[in-house]
């Protein structure tokens, strides 16, 4: 198996996170990765993207046209990171019914509105857009029990909160 994955949000939004979650999945299965954490301006509310090599790669950074997904947190990083995506690659994106046409196939999800709205905690956004990857995404590297793992792994105490907000997204998208 190989599969890339650009992460792409914002400073605070969990991208890192979400490198990890998947990380742990890859080494639970005895697969090999290679991930990087470009923090960036993190700190500060800036850009962040962080790529993640699953299977046998020797390099940990993407190349343009070669990312199978990119999980955006923020319309506008999704943009900004679009050319990372190969050919019959998918894009999950937190956007409204603005968000552009791509060429790309594409699976779409307010998850701001939803914060807003009291649906999700907005410190869930990841997590959502990491169950609607999950759910659109049929060649997806792991499952979705390997993320609860995984999610586990990190945070016991906040894991129940975040396997509803998981379930949340795969049942709404």
């Amino acid at each position: 198996m190989k599969y890339q994955i650009v992460i792409a949000g914002f400073g605070g939004q969990g991208v890192v996170f979400l490198v990890k979650v998947l990380a742990i999945c890859a080494g639970n299965n005895n697969i090999a990765f290679l991930g990087t954490e470009n923090h960036g301006m993190s700190q500060r509310g800036g850009a962040v993207s962080c790529d993640i090599k699953i299977g046998d790669f020797k390099n940990p950074v993407i190349d343009k046209n070669q990312a199978d997904m990119i999980i955006a947190l923020d319309k506008n990083e999704s943009l900004r990171n679009i050319q990372y995506l190969k050919k019959d690659a998918m894009m999950v994106v937190n956007a409204d019914e603005s968000y552009p046409e791509i060429p790309f196939q594409l699976s779409r999800v307010d998850v701001n509105k939803k914060a807003l709205n009291g649906e999700i905690p907005i410190q869930g956004l990841n997590v959502y857009m990491l169950g609607v990857a999950l759910k659109n995404e049929k060649r997806f590297p792991f499952s979705i029990n390997e993320v609860k793992e995984a999610i586990k792994k990190i945070n016991p105490k906040l894991s129940e909160q975040n396997f509803k907000i998981l379930e949340k997204a795969i049942k709404e998208s």
